[in-house]
């Protein structure tokens, strides 16, 4: 597995990474625990050394499976969490934060049918608490990355940012990145000297980090990109029929992405695909994660992974390298 340093950090990690969203369960139509942690074991052997995971993931759960997944091997993990999305506290009732959405243990719901309500909350206290609760369900003394989930704005950046950096020279974390920003707050934290990550949607399918400038700024900065739905929650795997039922919760079921009509003209595209992927005994799966890799030599791609035959068969795009023509070709057909 080829390995990068993340931003201007000397912490070395995979290029493909485990994002630890699907085996939380929630909005994937629940989690097995056993087969998650597998999964998790079946990576690593693979040479994956990145888990991506966050408290938002499971309300909790899928940070108490990493934990107990890596537990021996800590020191050979490079564990990045997040922060900034509370379900939890008591702040709701003074008007602190911004409501992002309603939830119940499964899935995001209408007011009416909710067990919590989930906002984005990124006071220095806030942070403070979320970590110190990080720490338990992940079983560890210290974070090698903390990014904050999203970003909101009843509390000043440089706020924020200052409890960061008190965080790491304390040692509780190692380095600091940001996800879901907006160009000006990347550039806020740019200008702090600190951002070693920004982890943001990214696919053939979604390639508004581009237009929007912020792939750019990563750049010249030399801040990691984490690439989140790589395969666009699974729908550039190739692997989808028109006709697929996904479980209750699962957040495809509404999403008009997934639509058959949408699916077919998917899968047309990605039938273009094979040739290329054929070349390099790749699926067309495996063939657009490793063109998410070519597209920037500082990232890094987070891929779910819920079983071991996931894990086995993501892992392999981590080892190969595409030619420009190959990475443009991809490109064209999907323009």
């Amino acid at each position: 597995m080829n390995l990068r340093k993340i931003g201007l950090s000397e912490i070395e990690a995979s290029v493909i990474g485990f994002g630890a969203w699907a085996i939380g369960g929630w909005m994937w139509g629940g989690t097995e625990e056993q087969s998650a942690i597998s999964a998790i074991h079946t990576a690593i052997d693979n040479g994956v050394n990145l888990i991506d995971t966050a408290p938002m993931y499971g309300f909790g759960r899928s940070e108490e499976i990493v934990g107990k997944a890596i537990k021996g091997q800590r020191n050979q993990i490079v564990l990045a969490t997040k922060c900034g999305l509370v379900w939890d506290s008591a702040d709701w009732q003074t008007g602190k934060g911004e409501l992002h959405f309603y939830s119940d243990k499964d899935t995001i719901v209408d007011e009416s049918k909710s067990t919590y309500r989930v906002y984005k909350y990124l006071r220095p206290e806030s942070i403070r608490n979320e970590i110190e609760q990080s720490l338990k369900r992940l079983d560890t003394d210290y974070i090698d990355l903390l990014q904050t989930h999203w970003q909101e704005s009843t509390t000043p950046l440089d706020d924020t940012i200052g409890e960061l950096i008190r965080l790491k020279k304390e040692g509780k974390i190692r380095a600091i990145g940001c996800s879901n920003a907006s160009l000006s707050q990347l550039n806020s934290y740019i200008k702090s000297s600190q951002l070693d990550v920004d982890q943001e949607r990214f696919s053939l399918l979604d390639k508004n980090i581009i237009q929007d400038g912020l792939f750019d700024a990563c750049e010249k900065a030399g801040v990691s990109i984490f690439a989140y739905s790589p395969l666009a929650n699974g729908l550039l795997t190739g692997k989808l029929t028109a006709g697929h039922e996904f479980g209750k919760g699962d957040l495809r079921t509404s999403n008009p992405r997934f639509q058959p009509e949408n699916v077919n003209k998917v899968n047309k595209k990605l039938d273009q695909l094979k040739p290329i992927a054929q070349s390099h005994d790749l699926t067309v799966g495996q063939l657009v994660i490793a063109w998410t890799v070519a597209k920037y030599n500082k990232m890094h791609v987070l891929c779910g992974m819920r079983t071991p035959n996931q894990a086995s068969e993501n892992t392999k795009a981590g080892n190969i390298t595409l030619a420009n023509d190959e990475v443009q070709k991809i490109e064209e057909i999907f323009s």
